[in-house]
């Protein structure tokens, strides 16, 4: 366990956390290692591990700091505007999702791997995170399509949520990959991340339009 105050405690967990952040501009997770992260901050190596045990751990904080970052932009939206149309809603939740870059790669990793890896406590941390974005989103729905019911919101979010997690291998397609699949025979047509998301979203709001006419 860390010592100190907890205003100390909180720097220094987001010291490594944008230590971590930092490292993975130019880096894979795999390359990355505890002692690379200790580098990076102003303490010693073993200090991390007064609050974090793994690399998982880490990682794993970092993606609840970007699934929060994307649910202040959200609420940042709700709060300033009044309507919108559903063309407006799919771009609108599109943009504040694909700039969020990290937060898109961080999802394409193991995620099950990471959390079987972290403690029960900091996997509850991000599940707290996780839960704050699907309430940010199920309030856009809410607010700015007030027409779809509880059970039409469900569907949405069952829908779009694990279509997230595959943002970024579709849009983020290396030359080796390209030659691979040109190797094998497979066009490879160019999405940007924010209009593979928004087709997504449109469609999944026009759908539930049709279900619910009378």
């Amino acid at each position: 366990m860390s010592r100190g105050s907890p205003a100390r405690t909180a720097a220094r967990r987001e010291e490594i956390i944008s230590a971590c952040a930092a490292l993975y501009e130019t880096m894979s997770f795999k390359e990355i290692t505890i002692k690379e992260i200790g580098a990076a901050t102003s303490f010693t190596r073993t200090s991390i591990y007064n609050y974090f045990e793994t690399k998982e751990e880490i990682f794993l904080a970092l993606l609840a700091r970007e699934y929060e970052l994307w649910v202040g932009a959200m609420n940042a939206v709700i709060a300033q505007r009044d309507d919108m149309t559903r063309d407006e809603l799919a771009a609108v939740l599109a943009r504040t999702l694909t700039d969020r870059p990290r937060l898109l790669r961080l999802l394409s990793m193991n995620l099950f791997d990471m959390e079987a890896q972290s403690r029960p406590e900091r996997l509850a941390e991000f599940k707290v995170a996780f839960g704050a974005s699907l309430n940010a989103v199920t309030r856009m729905l809410e607010k700015f399509a007030p027409e779809m019911d509880q059970a039409a919101r469900q569907r949405f979010l069952y829908a779009f949520f694990p279509f997230i997690y595959g943002i970024y291998p579709y849009t983020s397609v290396t030359e080796k990959q390209k030659e691979a699949m040109a190797l094998a025979g497979i066009p490879y047509v160019f999405q940007s991340a924010y209009d593979l998301t928004y087709s997504c979203l449109k469609k999944l709001l026009d759908t539930e339009k049709e279900v619910l006419k009378p």
